[in-house]
C-alpha cells in the first residue's frame, strides 16, 4: 500500500475519533492516550501525524468547518427562500441525536485565545458563515443581524435541544426581512 494513502486512512480514524470524542465530552476532558485508544492507532504514529494535541484540534475544526459549512451552503444555494433554507437547516441540525452546540465556540470556550492555530480556525469559520449570510442580502447590517440569530439560535439549542430554537430565530429573521 502506498504510505500517503495509508497516512490518509490513519488521518480519518484519528480524525474520526477526535470529533467524536472532542464533540462529545470537549477538548480538554479527551487526552492523545483516548484518542490513540478510541482510533486504534500506534501513538507514536498519532504524534508523527499530528505532533501536538492543538494540532490535532485544529485538524479536527478545520475538517468539521469544510463539512458544516458545505452542507448549509448546499441547503441554501438555488432556495426559493434561502433566509428561511438557513433556519430550516439549523431545524435538522438542531436535533441530531449528537447535537451539544457549535464544536468552534465550544473548543473557544474551553480553550479561550490560547492556542494560535485553534482560535485561527474558530474564527475563519465564523467569517465564513458571515460571508456565506452576506450573500443572501445585500445590507450588511442584515447580514450581521442573520449572524447573531444563527448563533444565538444554536446557544439555545446547545442548552435545550430542537428544533424550536431554529423555529423562533427563523421568524425573527423573517420580521427583519419583511419592510415596515
Amino acid at each position: 500500500m502506498d504510505p500517503r494513502t495509508d497516512d490518509e486512512q490513519i488521518r480519518t480514524r484519528l480524525l474520526d475519533a477526535a470529533e467524536a470524542l472532542f464533540y462529545a465530552e470537549g477538548v480538554q476532558a479527551v487526552g492523545m492516550d483516548r484518542v490513540r485508544s478510541e482510533s486504534g492507532v500506534a501513538l507514536k504514529r498519532l504524534y508523527r501525524l499530528y505532533p501536538s494535541k492543538e494540532a490535532l484540534v485544529t485538524a479536527y475544526l478545520e475538517r468539521r468547518d469544510r463539512r458544516w459549512t458545505a452542507s448549509l451552503r448546499e441547503a441554501v444555494v438555488g432556495a426559493p427562500d434561502p433566509v428561511a433554507a438557513v433556519f430550516v437547516w439549523l431545524e435538522g441540525w438542531f436535533q441530531e441525536p449528537d447535537f451539544r452546540g457549535c464544536a468552534f465556540l465550544n473548543a473557544y470556550g474551553e480553550l479561550g485565545a490560547g492556542p494560535a492555530g485553534v482560535l485561527d480556525v474558530v474564527r475563519r469559520h465564523k467569517a465564513e458563515l458571515r460571508s456565506l449570510l452576506g450573500t443572501l442580502t445585500p445590507d450588511p447590517v442584515l447580514a450581521d443581524q442573520l449572524l447573531i440569530l444563527v448563533e444565538g439560535a444554536t446557544v439555545v439549542a446547545a442548552l435545550d435541544p430542537g428544533p424550536e430554537p431554529a423555529r423562533r430565530a427563523g421568524e425573527a429573521a423573517k420580521r427583519l426581512l419583511t419592510p415596515p
